[in-house]
């Protein structure tokens, strides 16, 4: 396994970052509610207020008292452990649109840690605002609570990815579900997003060290079925690479309920 990042406090980033889409939050959200005109104007007045974080920087850490949900609108964080020998373990990754536990803001203090892998620009939505948006807009309550369960579902799924599959197949999944993920909220094709991920973020997020990592990323290229380079993943048969490890797309939950 990898070393962790040295876990430092929140500070602005001095490094501009390339926005993303303004509504990636929207975006995501329109897949599990009917959204009014009215919905998304509150949805983007709340989102308007936007800074930029540097990589490896905590959000928040594991024991902290929390009083603001993080809506990633660029760039990727995760969700993390640090164990007792050092080592760090991803437990999931945040791609734009993602907020970071979205009930999080009613539990006196954190079990797990958030921090920036990239270089981020993040929202803060105060307590006070999730429960105004929960209380008094029925449609946003209903695709805040559809995100949760989506993240809910990802969990389990990598939870079957640790305990399960081969680390070829652990890595081919990943890969999977972040193009599809980045596709949601309009920031991949096809068969090409950006991955600005390392090996050894991998690693942490995989349970593999990073000497495994390379060998297995390598044996997934020798195979035709990735090609990372550059900090762009290109996937040339989305569905050979989903037939390989057996992606099931339907812990995301991106059909709405009829």
């Amino acid at each position: 396994m990898s070393d962790p990042s040295p876990r430092r406090p929140v500070a602005d980033a001095a490094a501009d970052v390339p926005r993303s889409d303004p509504h990636a939050l929207i975006a995501k959200l329109e897949r599990g509610a009917s959204l009014t005109d009215a919905d998304r104007t509150t949805l983007a007045a709340v989102t308007s207020q936007r800074r930029v974080v540097s990589s490896h920087v905590d959000l928040i850490r594991e024991g902290d008292r929390p009083e603001s949900v993080f809506l990633v609108t660029q760039g990727f964080a995760c969700r993390y452990k640090i164990l007792v020998d050092g080592q760090r373990h991803i437990l999931g990754l945040l791609v734009p649109g993602d907020t970071c536990d979205l009930h999080v803001a009613i539990l006196s203090r954190m079990d797990h840690s958030i921090a920036a892998l990239t270089a981020c620009e993040i929202v803060e939505i105060r307590r006070g605002t999730i429960v105004e948006l929960t209380g008094n807009h029925p449609r946003i309550a209903q695709a805040l609570c559809w995100a949760t369960l989506v993240e809910q579902g990802i969990l389990r799924e990598w939870l079957t990815n640790l305990g399960q599959r081969g680390a070829d197949q652990r890595m081919a999944h990943l890969f999977c579900e972040l193009l599809l993920r980045l596709q949601v909220v309009g920031l991949a094709n096809r068969t090409d997003c950006v991955m600005p991920l390392t090996q050894a973020h991998l690693a942490d997020s995989l349970g593999l060290s990073i000497v495994h990592t390379n060998r297995t990323l390598q044996h997934l290229r020798s195979l035709g079925l990735v090609d990372l380079k550059q900090k762009r993943l290109n996937i040339p048969d989305a569905a050979r690479l989903k037939d390989f490890c057996s992606f099931n797309p339907n812990y995301l939950h991106l059909s709405r309920r009829a």
